[in-house]
């Protein structure tokens, strides 16, 4: 089973890459989500790597957001589910 790490290379980088490890000890493979600086830190603890450009820490999470909505959406679609219309989503609005 991939493990997806989102880790951009900040104040918390240090913390995340050693969940990363603990993950790759156990067999896991590891997909890190990282910015040039942080992926050359992690060295060959990864199973692969996707580089994203460098934003200031405050904006990282937005910029990895939008990576992990995109996989979300595309695994989704590989996997052939309905992206539309996801199965156990309960009604959120109710009309009266």
């Amino acid at each position: 089973m991939p493990a997806v790490i989102f880790a951009p290379a900040g104040a918390l980088f240090d913390k995340t890459l050693s969940n990363a490890e603990e993950v790759a000890a156990r067999g896991g493979m590891i997909i890190l989500v990282s910015d040039v600086e942080g992926a050359s830190i992690a060295g060959a603890t990864s199973f692969a790597r996707l580089h994203m450009p460098v934003f200031p820490e405050v904006w990282a999470p937005i910029g990895h957001a939008v990576v992990a909505q995109l996989l979300a959406y595309h695994v989704a679609v590989r996997k052939g589910t309905d992206v539309d219309q996801p199965r156990n989503l309960g009604k959120s609005v109710t009309v009266e």
